[in-house]
């Protein structure tokens, strides 16, 4: 049976166990929230020995040179030292500058990092709270929003990190943890071609981001903006930016005219791209009927959002 050793706690444990499940019964408290390799909260710095790691390209290069990694994808098989992620040591702090409620389920929070961030719209951090709770959230800002970076937190719920974000207050410090780019994000090569932003609930966030991010670029294509939900929650910042740029159309579907609306999907050019974020349910059934409609799978680009707990 293989050695575990993190800190001053050593223990035993059987071939093979996971990583994460081994640090967590011996009450160690490793967040996650995933369990998929797509969320690194999990993520802990190996110091001496190797597990087995089944999703190596989940982190960088520069990462695992490290030591970085994901601990619900890995497995202990020999021997193992690890480093927990302390955000206060590896991560970084940022200030609550601005929380507001953008709808009764939807909490806006802004965050001025202490070090200035380069980011991309459509990027996610995976955010510490003081109580040690860290979950992952996609940005909704631009690069040179004021400086602030900004997350739509869904409340619609009880959630550990959704219930400490209803009681922060300006000047709240938040830490930081790796910024990470998915699926999503605006490419200039784009700019001519139609743009399909597909949303459901919060996952308009980083869609509101990269609808900016390609307007400020000049995008010169028409650009479908559509979002299921019960609270349209951006509809007023939306409808602004229509009167200001022609291109754009928007369109707000209850939950209950979802599977309507997407039989009605209809693409008059094969040179669409499509960005789609919400839960795994909408962005499964988005992703279907887009393929059908005749949107290539090489220009359909998704990201789910898992419930955080």
């Amino acid at each position: 049976m293989p050695d575990l050793r993190a800190g001053d706690r050593q223990w035993s444990v059987a071939s093979g166990s996971n990583l994460l499940d081994s640090l967590n019964q011996a009450g160690l408290s490793v967040p996650y929230s995933c369990r998929a390799g797509s969320c690194h909260a999990c993520i802990v710095r190996c110091v001496r020995g190797e597990p087995h790691d089944a999703l190596p390209e989940a982190l960088d290069a520069r990462k695992r040179e490290q030591g970085w990694r994901l601990a619900c994808q890995c497995r202990v098989v020999d021997d193992l030292d690890v480093e927990i992620f302390d955000p206060k040591r590896d991560g970084s702090p940022a200030r609550v500058s601005g929380v507001d409620w953008l709808s009764p389920s939807v909490l806006r929070l802004r965050l001025e990092p202490e070090r200035p961030l380069r980011y991309r719209a459509g990027q996610h951090l995976v955010l510490w709270t003081a109580s040690g709770i860290a979950r992952p959230y996609s940005l909704a800002s631009v690069p040179g929003d004021a400086a602030a970076l900004e997350f739509h937190i869904d409340c619609s719920k009880p959630g550990a990190f959704a219930d400490v974000a209803r009681t922060l207050m300006p000047g709240d410090v938040i830490r930081l943890g790796e910024l990470r780019g998915g699926a999503l994000h605006y490419d200039p090569d784009w700019q001519a071609r139609p743009l399909w932003l597909f949303a459901a609930g919060t996952g308009l966030g980083p869609l509101w981001g990269i609808l900016r991010e390609a307007l400020n670029a000049g995008h010169q294509g028409p650009i479908r903006v559509m979002h299921v939900a019960r609270e349209h929650y951006l509809a007023k910042p939306l409808q602004a930016l229509t009167a200001m740029h022609a291109q754009l159309q928007l369109e707000w579907v209850e939950v209950e005219q979802f599977q309507a609306a997407l039989s009605g999907l209809r693409v008059t050019s094969r040179q669409t791209i499509a960005l789609v974020c919400g839960s795994p349910a909408s962005v499964e059934g988005f992703s279907k009927r887009l393929f059908i409609a005749g949107v290539p799978r090489g220009q359909v680009f998704a990201d789910m959002f898992l419930e955080k707990v």
